[in-house]
């Protein structure tokens, strides 16, 4: 019997953890994650596979730090982007969870180094922003690299190794809600594990499953706005005059066709393009080094749509678009900005040809109008043009597109303010897979929020 279950070993878990200990440091306390620890996490592709093998559980999503683990580590310092947690606390307060959260990943060797905290380096952009219609909205961001998220996160492990029992390489399988109450949950190898509390915090490789179990369990669930979209790669020099006064840049623009909302997401300067694989789907993401620099700098163009009733399962649309693109490439579709333009499909020797080297060399030449819906495909065209007002360049022919990318935090858990699950006791779901966050930062202050209020019950 625990006082505390954790599912998942992501950030949200991850922080859970290390507030609970520090507040009730005679707890039981014990996480569940279903990759391996940290230091035997690998990526078959990353080590020099031509195609990724679609492994069982994708080396670069699954394991301790989840698919923070082998991102760009960027921590986006302001409540206005990351994550919904203003709906749950006010300003001051959110304000104040992220520092105390910042702080924390100081404290394991995160760098110090914080850009886009001088607004009057930004004052141009902004300007230029505004006359292409789009919104710049200011976050300051703490760019740990990906080997520096690593060593951090295994600090984190080490720390919590003494402290927690962690078990790697075991799926959480069934809730146990008896009298609409946690009790704890069955384990793939067989196990129950029962507990005073569980937090449920699966990331965004999880969210499917969540979504699953809760529809089993009848918990409520509502529809956050699905985000899909294309990974853009450019030359680093067209995003230079931004991205070395802001690092990362959020830009948001309402297409004027549809009216729907497009917005930059994770920016990764000289950086590269990955593939992830969720439960055999392949998508698209970028990640950035600390000390190894590409040509290229890439970032995401995600649409954002609300639907409406009757729709109820947003995690199966972005599920159906990806398939649609595995079905086409085997994997991830990549394809010219001009060749979009003029409705063909890139080939590989149009690809060869370009004055861009695709740092994803095992991306699918091919047409990603026979993937993405028309609206989307639209308003992702009509946001690429804004964008090259600003940074002329963005809309060349030669700009890549890959497809697609999805993100997976769609189906959001009906909480309280405190993030526990409405109609049952003890039991807090928080991080993206929850739909409650959408990045490091914000993630991880849930599971600080959520430690401090079961500990104060305790």
């Amino acid at each position: 019997m625990y006082n505390l279950a954790i599912i998942g070993a992501g950030p949200a878990g991850i922080f859970t953890a290390l507030e609970i200990q520090k507040i009730k440091p005679e707890w039981k306390i014990i996480i569940i994650e279903k990759g391996s620890r940290i230091e035997k996490r690998t990526c078959l592709l990353r080590e020099g596979y031509q195609k990724c093998p679609r492994c069982k559980k994708c080396g670069l999503l699954c394991g301790w730090g989840g698919g923070g683990a082998f991102s760009d580590g960027k921590l986006t310092l302001t409540p206005d982007v990351g994550g919904h947690l203003l709906d749950y606390m006010d300003r001051v307060h959110v304000n104040e969870i992220i520092k105390y959260t910042d702080d924390l990943y100081l404290k394991f060797g995160a760098t110090n180094v914080v850009y886009g905290n001088d607004r009057s380096l930004s004052v141009d952009i902004e300007r230029a922003a505004t006359l292409a219609e789009l919104k710049l909205v200011h976050s300051p961001v703490r760019h740990l690299g990906t080997e520096r998220s690593l060593h951090v996160l295994k600090a984190m492990q080490d720390f919590l190794d003494k402290k927690v029992t962690i078990l790697t390489d075991v799926q959480a399988c069934d809730l146990i809600v008896e009298n609409e109450q946690i009790k704890g949950f069955t384990l793939s190898n067989g196990d129950k594990i029962e507990a005073q509390y569980v937090v449920v915090a699966p990331g965004r490789e999880g969210a499917d499953w969540l979504a699953k179990e809760f529809a089993r369990n009848k918990i409520g669930m509502v529809n956050n706005a699905v985000d899909v979209g294309v990974r853009v790669e450019l030359p680093a020099a067209v995003m230079e005059p931004i991205t070395d006064k802001l690092y990362e840049s959020k830009l948001v623009y309402h297409s004027p066709t549809f009216g729907d909302e497009v917005r930059t997401f994770c920016m990764n300067p000289h950086g590269e393009v990955v593939m992830e694989n969720y439960n055999g789907i392949s998508t698209v993401n970028g990640h950035s080094y600390a000390n190894k620099k590409t040509q290229n700098t890439n970032f995401a163009l995600l649409v954002s749509k609300k639907f409406t009733e009757p729709f109820k399962e947003p995690i199966a649309y972005g599920q159906h678009i990806a398939r649609l693109a595995n079905m086409l490439s085997g994997g991830v579709l990549v394809q010219r900005f001009g060749d979009l333009l003029d409705g063909r499909r890139s080939t590989p020797e149009r690809i060869k040809a370009s004055t861009l080297t695709p740092t994803l060399t095992c991306a699918t030449p091919g047409d990603l109008s026979l993937v993405l819906p028309y609206r989307q495909l639209l308003s992702i065209i009509e946001m690429l043009y804004a964008l090259d007002k600003i940074a002329p360049g963005v809309a060349s022919r030669y700009t890549l597109l890959y497809g697609v990318e999805v993100k997976f935090y769609s189906a959001r858990v009906k909480l309280t303010n405190n993030l526990e699950t409405q109609g049952v006791k003890n039991m807090f779901c928080i991080g993206d897979g929850a739909g409650v966050t959408r990045g490091l930062i914000q993630a991880s202050a849930s599971g600080v929020l959520a430690a401090r209020t079961i500990a104060s019950r305790g």
